[in-house]
């Protein structure tokens, strides 16, 4: 099989949350990524210092994508593309052209701004994107629930909605970590030229138990 390179086209876009000059840019380089700090806010999911390597690490794998909000050199905001984690279901059959949307969060001193769908419009600026199966799984335990005040059902609209601004759309799977709550999904975008072969095999793996009776 012959290995899927991937592509990669720097974009930047700017724009203005209350007083602070934002810049929206990726995918970046691990080295600029290093140079930056990044925001005390951005812990949904481990503390800013280690998220902070971890998104570095990413940033320097073939497949690894990260599209950030800046204000001058501080991170307030990022996205992660990877290929899905080993221990996951949806790496059960290696797939080049699979990609998951593994992480999104935007500091709270900008989270009014929009800028989480600006984020996903940088990403998918680069038509490179199209090759891709892209997949995102929402889970409400990693939500901020308390930090924006919102239920679960709420929230899972206002996710519902960011994703569906790249196309993004609900996908049905027999998954069992996504079924152990009716508030968490699976959500899909099939690039334009992602071939039937990958299609067939990734439905293959929504639905690995669907020929048990």
């Amino acid at each position: 099989m012959i290995q899927m390179i991937h592509r990669k086209q720097f974009f930047q876009t700017e724009t203005w949350v209350d007083d602070k000059l934002i810049i929206v840019e990726g995918p970046i380089s691990a080295d600029a990524l290093a140079a930056m700090q990044f925001d005390e806010g951005l812990k949904a999911f481990r503390v800013p210092e280690k998220q902070h390597n971890a998104l570095i690490e990413i940033a320097a794998l073939p497949e690894g994508r990260i599209i950030i909000a800046r204000h001058e050199d501080l991170v307030l905001g990022y996205v992660t593309f990877l290929h899905p984690d080993p221990l996951e279901r949806w790496s059960q059959i290696p797939m080049d052209d699979l990609l998951e949307l593994g992480a999104i969060e935007v500091s709270a001193k900008i989270r009014a701004g929009g800028i989480a769908k600006k984020m996903l419009e940088v990403a998918y600026t680069d038509d490179a994107m199209e090759d891709y199966i892209v997949i995102t799984t929402e889970y409400y335990w990693h939500w901020d629930l308390k930090g924006t005040g919102l239920s679960v059902w709420d929230y899972r609209k206002v996710m519902e909605k960011v994703m569906g601004s790249i196309g993004m759309s609900w996908t049905a799977t027999d998954d069992p970590e996504i079924c152990s709550h009716p508030a968490n999904c699976l959500m899909t975008r099939i690039g334009k030229r992602v071939p039937f072969e990958s299609v067939n095999t990734f439905d293959n793996m929504r639905f690995s138990s669907r020929f048990i009776y």
